[in-house]
């Protein structure tokens, strides 16, 4: 029994170690690529895109990270989306690093991130619902129906 539990133990702290080294964290003078702000000053809305080569793009939040994926050429020439092996953002309930590509975007609620109105992420539907509700959202996306013109769209109060 306790070779088992030292084992399951082991494991956990294994995928926590991988999950914690795929998705690190903003150091006090990384920028967003996108607007220039220091993102460490805004630990509740970062976001994150990891790449094959063992570097990170940090973002302030999920609208800059998305403007960014929508134009690589322009935010990061040389890079491209086959490189890409995590992209992650920061649940507003938990606070926690969750797969962006799963996660569910609120826009058009009355919850303004850093630059603003934004894309709140959360980690399953049912919150994404609840926040909804809670903060007069307009509407729940999932990952691959962000545009760039919806993440445009944002900055000028255009929630579509």
């Amino acid at each position: 029994m306790q070779r088992r539990t030292l084992l399951g133990l082991g494991l956990a702290l294994c995928v926590s170690l991988a999950f914690a080294q795929s998705s690190p964290k903003p150091g006090a003078k990384d920028l967003c690529p996108v607007c220039g702000m220091l993102v460490s000053k805004y630990p509740n809305w970062v976001a994150v895109v990891t790449w094959k080569d063992g570097h990170a793009h940090f973002f302030d939040g999920a609208k800059d990270m998305f403007k960014f994926l929508n134009d690589l050429n322009k935010f990061a020439p040389g890079h491209n989306k086959e490189n890409i092996t995590g992209i992650y953002v920061t649940d507003f309930y938990n606070l926690e690093r969750i797969d962006a590509r799963t996660a569910y975007f609120v826009s058009g609620s009355d919850v303004l991130g850093p630059m603003g109105h934004e894309f709140v992420p959360l980690a399953n539907k049912a919150d994404a619902d609840d926040f909804l509700k809670d903060h007069k959202g307009r509407k729940i996306l999932p990952f691959e129906r962000i545009t760039a013109g919806m993440a445009n769209g944002l900055d000028s109060g255009r929630f579509e």
